[in-house]
């Protein structure tokens, strides 16, 4: 992901020594695939000297202490290893992987690129639900555009959200305009302090008909109310057969802002990274 390729950007650019540990290989049944990333450096640190994670376990303790002894040698040589996860480690895992160590320089950021976004999120609303969704999703290597009318609400959560995702903050006054500048395929989240705004977006959305995924939060009955509305308007019953409301993960109980956010980005995942399950 893009925020660890940051953390190696500024660990180069401390002078902090440190090697850079991949998942060049991967067959069968591992932890996680080829081009999976960790950088260790000395644990006397902080933070433990690691950034990062190729899947955990006995695997990754034994890679830990490997890229340690070459540090502790001062050997900048690439090296690859291959690991037959059974035979070698005894893990439960059938596959195996191949292991590359090399120093983190200036060559290793050239050679690791960047993450492309999963996909790109229009989330309208910078309320409480709104706020927590986008921390939520800060982690993942996302482009978001975070709308609302309301500056102040921006104002009020000026620090900024950690993570990978490409974050742009939208304050204008007719938010409804910004859907035409969505892409193609894009996923929407529609959750304003207003159900006429919410009413006026959605259906904007629904006119354009080419989204990936489009939730409005609130009950049955609010959609219910919502697609009376639209069908009266003309809009395309196989557009309005694809709203999602309520949004989230059915069966997740809680109407903390954290719980629904946690339930709409798992359902985000389902429906636009596929991929990524």
């Amino acid at each position: 992901m893009d925020a660890l390729r940051r953390t190696a950007e500024a660990w180069l650019a401390a002078g902090r020594p440190a090697v850079l540990v991949e998942v060049s290989a991967a067959q069968g049944s591992v932890p996680r695939g080829a081009g999976t990333r960790m950088l260790v450096a000395a644990a006397d640190a902080p933070d433990g000297g690691l950034a990062g994670t190729i899947g955990g376990g006995h695997l990754e303790l034994k890679a830990i202490a490997q890229a340690r002894e070459r540090l502790a040698r001062g050997d900048t040589a690439p090296a690859s290893v291959h690991v037959p996860l059974g035979p070698a480690l005894g893990q439960c895992c059938g596959g195996a992987v191949t292991l590359a160590f090399a120093p983190l320089d200036a060559a290793a950021l050239v050679r690791w690129p960047r993450a492309a976004p999963w996909f790109h999120l229009q989330l309208y609303g910078a309320g409480h639900v709104g706020r927590a969704i986008v921390q939520a999703l800060a982690p993942l290597p996302l482009r978001i555009d975070w709308i609302d009318e309301r500056e102040d609400e921006f104002a009020r959560h000026a620090a900024p959200v950690a993570g990978a995702a490409e974050l742009r903050r939208v304050c204008v006054d007719a938010v409804e305009a910004e859907v035409r500048l969505a892409p193609p395929g894009a996923a929407y989240l529609v959750l304003t302090h207003e159900h006429d705004l919410d009413l006026r977006i959605t259906e904007a959305i629904l006119r354009r008909g080419d989204f990936a995924y489009l939730g409005l939060i609130g009950s049955k009955t609010k959609r219910a109310r919502f697609v009376h509305r639209f069908e009266a308007r003309g809009v395309d019953p196989a557009a309005i057969d694809r709203l999602t409301c309520p949004i989230g993960v059915p069966g997740i109980a809680g109407q903390e802002p954290e719980v629904i956010a946690l339930a709409v980005a798992a359902q985000l995942l389902q429906r636009c990274a596929p991929g990524r399950r």
